[in-house]
């Protein structure tokens, strides 16, 4: 237990190690991308570092994989330059029972990403970007997804609307049940539409069967309302825009998660992407398990049998080839070639057997 405890504890002094030097340089590279991005706009540093600090948890999060295996390298690397695997083994424990605390401490680190580091970045990410509308004056249209329905604002030169859906088809070219109210900038509401059902393209809104409400001081909105079989009304939105804005995962915790899923297919959008993140969110801690035993794989060995650069860079390389070959695989499930629970569970699932067998062949031959 105690040799356990030792281990467990280099381990996490490698992880915070390279941690704190992934921080800093993500932070600068962060920092430098602010300083382009609002080169013409006077935010000063202090924002600018705020702003870098906010996309610094997504950064580390997605790092999360290279962070692990890189910790692993170096405590073996290390363990096995002063000999200690060597007395480990003397003392009749295995190299794989040697695992077991470096393996137990990234499951935790796992579980932790997966419900705290998560949410954090879900915060952090929609934070983020709050603070580049309001510091960019961005005017674009801002979109979310609730029970009710779809929500979007949208802004034009005099005039902002707010508009409701109750329905949305799968391009995101065509709402239904739509409600819009239209406000004087810096005002109150001027008017009032409904319809059956709203067509996007080319700049424009087509709305369907639908009324007209005038809205405002010294008006008598029921009688002064008036019905249409076709009304346009322009908007610089376009179906991208909406499918991209709706169909983010960054700025959604995996707590709130199953509830935007229920809320996308009330909607009618395609769930698959938000339901692979969730199942792949899920099998975090299993895929960086699977990343211990690659860089345990090949750096467990002896420094006297040499190849020491060779075993870290082929260690490594298998490492971004199984972080490949995850993605590759929800990609695949994202259009609909693979199930979900199999494109999300089957990466981590194979990777961690494939390493397994490294260690046992390196072991016992």
């Amino acid at each position: 237990m105690t040799l356990d405890f030792y281990f467990a504890r280099r381990f996490v002094q490698s992880f915070l190690m390279v941690g704190v030097i992934f921080l800093v340089l993500i932070v600068l590279v962060e920092l430098f991308e602010q300083i382009r991005k609002f080169q013409d706009a006077d935010l000063g540093i202090v924002r600018l570092l705020s702003l870098s600090l906010l996309n610094a948890p997504q950064s580390m999060s997605d790092v999360l994989p290279l962070l692990v295996i890189l910790s692993a390298i170096l405590l073996f690397v290390g363990l096995a330059r002063t000999s200690e695997l060597v007395v480990t083994r003397a003392i009749g424990r295995s190299g794989l029972r040697a695992l077991l605390a470096p393996v137990s401490v990234t499951a935790v680190i796992g579980l932790l990403a997966v419900t705290t580091l998560n949410p954090i970045t879900a915060a952090t990410s929609e934070r983020y970007d709050e603070l580049v509308a309001r510091w960019r004056n961005d005017e674009s249209a801002a979109l979310s997804l609730s029970s009710e329905g779809l929500w979007l604002r949208q802004s034009g030169p005099d005039t902002q609307s707010v508009v409701h859906a109750l329905k949305i088809d799968q391009d995101a070219d065509t709402l239904s049940q739509i409600s819009i109210l239209t406000y004087q900038r810096g005002g109150g509401p001027i008017r009032r539409i409904e319809a059956d059902t709203a067509e996007l393209e080319d700049g424009k809104w087509i709305l369907q069967n639908g009324k007209v409400w005038p809205l405002g001081p010294g008006t008598s909105p029921e009688h002064q309302s008036e019905t249409f079989a076709e009304m346009t009304i322009p908007t610089s939105l376009t179906p991208d825009q909406i499918l991209d804005s709706v169909g983010r995962t960054d700025g959604t915790s995996i707590y709130k998660m199953p509830a935007k899923i229920r809320q996308m297919k009330a909607a009618g959008f395609s769930t698959t992407r938000f339901e692979i993140w969730y199942q792949s969110e899920l099998a975090r801690p299993l895929f960086l398990v699977a990343m211990v035993l690659v860089g345990a794989a090949f750096t467990m060995r002896h420094v006297r049998f040499g190849g020491t650069g060779v075993a870290v860079l082929a260690s490594v390389l298998l490492g971004f080839t199984l972080y490949f070959i995850r993605n590759f695989a929800e990609v695949l499930g994202e259009n609909g070639q693979l199930p979900v629970a199999l494109a999300a569970w089957a990466p981590p699932v194979a990777a961690v057997m494939l390493t397994a067998g490294l260690l046992l062949y390196a072991e016992d031959g």
